[in-house]
């Protein structure tokens, strides 16, 4: 079988319009996917390189295949299984800037430059004290922008039309913001002076992002299937779901310059992302934090698993629907699309996400992303909602241990052991307190300022209904408790 290369996908010779610091699977299925199909429409014409920002690892197989690879999307829409692939061709080239700096470098001078991203992991958007200008490169994310915006500045005389739109996707809040904050601190550090912090400031626009889409990567295990269904070998295939969204704030217009809305792709340019952000945490990741020690305690593994027991999933629905939606500001009907989708998400029979696996943090993750729904529930209703408040039942029950060994909390499901994962102290407090009562425990629990930033216990009638459905809960089984009090959509 051919191995995938320009000679079977060829593409058109477009200028380098971005730089993008990431080689790995989400930004190839994601930001580059995009920008391809951009391409496709008449609508971006440009094209990537990519450049490998930390020192180990290869780009062997992109040079192999001509930087061509194929993205596969499969998963659940309106109900249906689909599956569909597509060639990528917008990547022009690889370059290693640590053994081929000279020709990374060469970026900051190329005319048709306008756009850098980057996906360096949550750790790439940090400061390192002992970066310097003089290494070739420099060792951080935010030394290496720093350094390659300043030779551009240089290299263009600090012309204004020559700064550079910043694209981070890094999984940080206000990662623009962030990211700017760390490349002005390095270039007054390392005294680049008052004309290239002024270039900075006019120049270039840091926009800060938000990024949604699950990607699974390189299909090892059907790989060679795929292959025989495409017709070429191909060692950069990357799958994802199909589901996407990309919200990019800035304050600056930048949606002329990047038009994917325009081809129908979900992106969503605006000044203000913190609704989008908010929908996201409190459906998508509150879904998650609130459902899965229920889940798991009826005995499922994964989260599709999860999604095939109607209780488990109409647990879910309530809680979407009754709970954190009439809590948030952006539009009903939005909202509950964007619901819908999480559910088919969560139904993709292609992902297989262990609900042990999300359960790492829990009580931090349920601070973040359900006690926001919860306590606007209360000042809406006066009374704390049903569903999230068996979700804390539930996460007390889950962890309910008897030993801490090797930084996990070992707990117990059916006479097996399983490991949960928190910070010590979280850990700690759960081994001491499950040998008491339910009520002495859910009302250590819920009193825990540093837990919750606030006393629960002293929501009327919270701490008893707490203790009521653990109670429940280890006297009768998470199902028997599950069914009994949402059967028919009975309240707690």
């Amino acid at each position: 079988m051919r191995r995938l290369s320009a000679d079977i996908a060829p593409a058109k010779d477009l200028e380098v319009k971005i730089l993008q610091f990431g080689e790995g699977n989400f930004l190839r299925a994601f930001v580059d996917y995009m920008l391809d199909i951009a391409n496709e429409n008449g609508l971006f014409r440009g094209s990537v390189t990519i450049t490998k920002p930390i020192e180990y690892g290869t780009l062997e197989r992109f040079h192999a295949q001509d930087c061509r690879y194929t993205v596969l999307l499969r998963g659940i829409e309106n109900g249906r299984q689909v599956e569909f692939s597509r060639l990528i061709t917008c990547v022009h080239d690889a370059v290693d800037c640590y053994t081929e700096y000279g020709k990374y470098a060469a970026y900051a001078g190329l005319e048709s430059l306008r756009f850098i991203v980057s996906n360096t992991t949550e750790a790439g958007i940090v400061l390192d004290e002992e970066d310097r200008p003089e290494y070739t490169p420099p060792h951080s994310y935010p030394g290496k922008l720093t350094k390659f915006l300043y030779e551009r500045a240089e290299a263009f005389n600090y012309d204004l039309s020559k700064g550079l739109i910043i694209l981070p996707v890094e999984l940080i809040d206000d990662n623009g913001v962030v990211l700017r904050q760390c490349v002005y601190t390095l270039a007054r550090r390392w005294k680049l002076g008052d004309r290239f912090i002024d270039w900075l400031d006019k120049a270039c626009v840091f926009a800060s992002t938000l990024v949604d889409r699950i990607v699974t990567g390189y299909p090892k295990d059907d790989a060679e299937a795929i292959w025989q269904k495409l017709g070429y070998e191909d060692k950069l295939l990357d799958t994802a779901e199909p589901f996407g969204l990309w919200v990019i704030e800035s304050q600056t217009d930048i949606q002329k310059e990047l038009p994917l809305d325009a081809c129908g792709l979900p992106v969503i340019f605006t000044d203000d992302q913190k609704p989008y952000k908010q929908r996201k945490v409190r459906i998508l990741n509150g879904a998650h934090t609130s459902f899965v020690p229920a889940a798991y305690l009826c005995g499922h593994n994964t989260v599709r698993q999860a999604m095939e027991d109607p209780k488990i999933k109409q647990f879910i629905l309530d809680t979407l629907h009754r709970e954190v939606i009439p809590t948030l500001t952006l539009p009903k009907a939005d909202l509950e699309a964007f619901a819908s989708a999480v559910i088919s998400r969560f139904e993709n029979p292609f992902i297989r996400h262990q609900l042990l696996s999300i359960s790492l943090n829990s009580v931090s993750k349920w601070r973040a992303r359900c006690m926001p729904s919860f306590l606007a529930y209360i000042e809406q209703t006066g009374s704390p909602p049903a569903h999230l408040t068996f979700s804390l039942a539930s996460l007390m029950a889950l962890y309910q241990g008897y030993a801490v060994r090797d930084g996990a909390l070992i707990c117990e499901r059916d006479g097996i052991p399983y490991r949960i994962l928190d910070d010590e102290a979280v850990l700690r407090f759960f081994l001491e307190i499950t040998p008491l009562s339910a009520q002495e425990q859910a009302v250590l629990f819920l009193q825990n300022e540093t837990f919750w930033g606030q006393n629960l216990s002293a929501i009327p009638g919270l701490a008893q209904t707490v203790s009521h459905a653990l109670e429940d809960i280890k006297q009768n089984g998470m199902k028997q408790a599950l069914s009994e009090r949402f059967s028919g959509n009975a309240e707690i």
